[in-house]
């Protein structure tokens, strides 16, 4: 992969130090160690090894500094993205798959920065207790269905804007466990009775966690510790409508997973949508929703501390899961479900990947980009080591950026 012009790890290392002095103390330990992690990461403060072409008359010798592996990471979602779609692959049933959205008011959005553990957690169950009671309504679908939650929290120019997205398959299995309800082609649930159930549970939610002292408040909003307050501030959003989204199904099970495998494994922004940084800022494409066609993508510049700053505000809490599976799919019952489902839908589970039931995972081999032989290591260095062997040139490629 030929490394793009630009990254968040650039931006980091020229303007990280500044801005960790000027934000002293305020900076949590867990973004610290995002910051680290993306300066760091593919460079020699990792270690790595160097690869040489077997052909002799070729000899190319490249260098592969380790990943950091970070979740926040651009440059690690790629291969996460990969190894996460075939783990799903074997999981997928030959039905329509729906994509649905739920998203958080900004009147909620903002104190779940200040409480980001409790009220990300609400937000997966709230929705996905919504799409399980809804689908098991007869008057809907009277079945039960599997979903697969992943959330995001930013919006296309890294502001804070927490949602879930969903991919759920086109239909469920009867209540009795006799058979296997489909939906029409081009409709699952309906997103009003869907947004009504998620405003109540969440309200709920919210309400329930004030009152057990779950919830902290600071600055602007540190008046919402006291019950009435929080009460008030909730009490509008009972008579809005919430934001409940269900796009078209997908054309099939391979479409899905990795259209899928896309959202599970985004961060805040990505490399490939950097344009340009300077010592004071940074230019990069958004995309602007209210917009159809090519003139929805737009520039946007920040301040490069800002940039640092929107990027952070997305780390997550230690330990806190954003991939979660409910219903069908749950962890512990999901091999049971996904056997009676192929069994009601008369469809054969997917043949076994050879590489599964090897003895050994196979090696995976890298070509050179030379001449196409194989690349065998030939050097293994410890992280803050220096490679005793040299690069060679590489030859021109096409820019291939997976993060």
């Amino acid at each position: 992969m030929v490394r793009p012009a630009l990254e968040v790890a650039d931006i980091f290392r020229d303007h990280g130090p500044a801005w960790r002095d000027a934000n002293r103390g305020h900076v949590s330990l867990g973004q610290l160690k995002v910051m680290s992690a993306i300066e760091r990461c593919r460079t020699a403060a990792l270690g790595g090894h160097v690869l040489r072409c077997e052909n002799d008359a070729c000899a190319y010798t490249a260098i592969a500094y380790n990943s950091c592996r970070n979740r926040h990471c651009p440059k690690c979602q790629g291969v996460a993205a990969r190894e996460w779609m075939e783990a799903r692959a074997a999981e997928l049933l030959p039905v329509p798959y729906f994509h649905v959205v739920f998203t958080l008011p900004s009147a909620i959005g903002d104190i779940a920065y200040q409480n980001k553990a409790v009220i990300y957690d609400l937000l997966f169950t709230a929705s996905a207790e919504t799409m399980l009671t809804i689908a098991a309504d007869k008057k809907h679908l009277g079945g039960r269905i599997g979903i697969t939650s992943v959330l995001h929290t930013w919006g296309s120019a890294m502001t804070h804007h927490p949602h879930v997205h969903m991919i759920v398959p086109g239909g469920g299995i009867a209540l009795d466990g006799s058979r296997w309800i489909a939906k029409r082609p081009d409709f699952f649930l309906p997103v009003r009775v869907l947004a009504k159930l998620f405003r109540r549970l969440m309200i709920e939610g919210l309400m329930a966690a004030h009152a057990a002292g779950r919830l902290t408040f600071h600055g602007a909003h540190a008046a919402l510790v006291n019950t009435k307050a929080f009460a008030a501030h909730l009490a509008p959003l009972e008579r809005t409508r919430w934001f409940v989204y269900a796009k078209r199904p997908f054309a099939g099970p391979k479409v899905v997973l990795a259209y899928l495998s896309r959202y599970t494994h985004r961060v805040a922004i990505s490399n490939r949508r950097l344009i340009a940084a300077d010592a004071k800022a940074v230019t990069f494409k958004v995309k602007d929703y209210r917009i159809d066609g090519p003139g929805r993508y737009k520039t946007m510049t920040l301040d490069a501390h800002e940039f640092i700053r929107r990027f952070l505000i997305h780390v997550l809490p230690k330990g806190f899961h954003r991939i979660r599976h409910y219903g069908l799919l749950a962890s512990g019952v999901k091999v049971d479900n996904l056997a009676l489902a192929r069994k009601l839908l008369d469809t054969a589970p997917p043949a076994p990947n050879p590489q599964d039931i090897a003895s050994e995972p196979a090696t995976p081999v890298e070509l050179c980009p030379c001449c196409g032989s194989a690349m065998r290591i030939i050097e293994v260095f410890k992280a803050g080591e220096l490679p005793r062997h040299k690069p060679t040139a590489r030859p021109a490629a096409i820019r291939i950026d997976t993060s």
